[in-house]
């Protein structure tokens, strides 16, 4: 194995040019998503990370933003299980990144207005993003990128279920809901970061 001494993923040498294309566009979506949901949160009138929703911003000024931006983050997660299948040949961890990234360009094209297929899609991202940060451990071989992937991975999931069940504590509903979202974006940065280190 060509990661004897470094480690990262257990990638095998004459398909490593897969685990860094998926790298690439994971980044490149997680990266972009999240700077503009800070510019979509800076121009939408009076919005309150605790009180708000995410999806609040795809609805009114910043709807071509916010949109356009979490349908392109969608995409591009489902497009990087594509890679990461021809890399690894693992179906679990194939078959979550892409329904997370169906879940997120689904939530881009039916905004908060369109009622609930746009809750259901949006489920499916938050959930299948912390599944996925849990099992990335199989792809990873690097010790602390594994513990830190589970770690994410259950706050997600934990911050889910306290969402889902209107458990928002001092946090309010929007900062709950960042609590499910930001561990998922911090993990999908580190797991490219890993998937970029390959050689």
């Amino acid at each position: 194995m060509v990661f004897d001494k470094v480690k990262i993923c257990s990638c095998d040498s004459r398909l490593v040019h897969y685990a860094r294309i998926a790298g690439s566009i994971i980044f490149a979506g997680a990266a972009q998503f999240l700077i503009l949901l800070t510019v979509a949160e800076s121009v939408y009138p009076n919005y309150s990370v605790h009180y708000n929703y995410i999806s609040d911003l795809g609805v009114g000024v910043t709807a071509p933003i916010f949109n356009t931006s979490v349908f392109l983050l969608g995409a591009l997660i489902a497009l990087s299980s594509v890679f990461i299948y021809a890399e690894f040949k693992k179906k679990p961890i194939t078959a979550t990144i892409l329904l997370t990234g169906i879940g997120a360009a689904g939530v881009g094209v039916f905004p908060k207005t369109s009622g609930s297929i746009h809750d259901y899609l949006a489920l499916i991202a938050f959930l299948f993003s912390g599944v996925s940060a849990i099992i990335s451990v199989s792809v990873i071989r690097q010790t602390t990128l594994r513990v830190y992937s589970v770690v994410l991975g259950l706050v997600t999931i934990a911050s889910l279920f306290l969402y889902a069940s209107g458990h928002y504590y001092a946090l309010g509903r929007g900062g709950m809901e960042r609590l499910i979202v930001y561990p998922s974006l911090i993990w999908a940065l580190g797991f490219s970061g890993g998937l970029l280190g390959s050689s």
